[in-house]
Parts: C-alpha cells; sequence; structure tokens
C-alpha cells in the first residue's frame, strides 16, 4: 500500500459507566447520527434488565453477553483451483468486539417489543444466560468452522 495506515482515535469513555467499549456499542446502535437518542435508548435498557433481573444495574449483565456472544473462530471463502472453500480463521479481539455488538444489536432490532430500550434488554438478558439469537449465531459460526476444519490448512 501506497499510505500509510491511518491511527486508531481513542474513544471517550461513556459518561455513565466510563468505558470506551459501551461507546462504541451506542455508536453502533446509533442511526443517521443521532448519538444521544442512542445513548438514551442504551441506558433504557441498561434500566429494564436492573429491573427484571433484580441486580443494581444492567452493566454486568451487558458485560456477560458480551462474552457469551463473542466468537473465537470463522469461517472466510477462498477460492482454490476452481473450488470455492469455507476455510476457519481465529479472529482478531477488535473484529470479535465487532462481531459481537453487531450481532446483538442486530437481533435485538429483529425482536417482537414495544421500544428499542426494551428488545435490547430482551435480547442482552437472553444472551448473558447464554440463550438468544445472538448465542446462536456464535454457535452456528463455530459449527460451521468445525465442519470446515479439514481445510484449515489452506489458510494464509
Amino acid at each position: 500500500m501506497r499510505k500509510t495506515k491511518a491511527k486508531k482515535r481513542p474513544l471517550s469513555p461513556d459518561p455513565k459507566y466510563g468505558d470506551p467499549i459501551v461507546t462504541r456499542f451506542v455508536n453502533s446502535l446509533m442511526y443517521g447520527g443521532k448519538k444521544s437518542t442512542a445513548f438514551t435508548v442504551f441506558y433504557e435498557a441498561m434500566d429494564k434488565i436492573a429491573q427484571s433481573t433484580g441486580e443494581d444495574n444492567g452493566y454486568e449483565i451487558w458485560k456477560q453477553a458480551m462474552e457469551n456472544t463473542q466468537p473465537a473462530v470463522e469461517v472466510k471463502s477462498r477460492r482454490i483451483g476452481g473450488a470455492t472453500f469455507q476455510i476457519p480463521t481465529p479472529i482478531r479481539d477488535e473484529r470479535k468486539q465487532f462481531l459481537t455488538m453487531k450481532w446483538l444489536i442486530m437481533y435485538a432490532r429483529k425482536r417482537h417489543g414495544k421500544s428499542m430500550g426494551e428488545k435490547l434488554a430482551a435480547e442482552l438478558i437472553a444472551a448473558s444466560k447464554g440463550e438468544g439469537a445472538s448465542v446462536k449465531r456464535k454457535e452456528d459460526t463455530h459449527k460451521m468452522a468445525e465442519a470446515n476444519k479439514a481445510f484449515s490448512h489452506f489458510r494464509v
């Protein structure tokens, strides 16, 4: 490549929990540049989680949900000699985080519920218990990688 790689700009921590990963999650949740609305939705979900589980805050449940949804391997398509193989590859930590957030938000949006805060809270509670669509997606990804383990020697 001709140009140097762009430097990673540090994310400011969120105002309530002081965690930059929460800010990254809220940035993924955001629609149309409405960050304050996204923060409102996230904090509403945290309050709903605290109400329904009886914990003092939903932050720990959110961390547990993130941990339970993080994939370790994924499959990437690689064309070799006219055939396309699904090759299992380990995932970098940043990509793990990205996929986790993407899946949690995507499946929360697909849920049935009144508000996005309620849907997100329901998905996070399910993921923290090891259930829900986002955890199933992680398990499916791992199963696919396991099924294609024979092609791992093609890895670049």
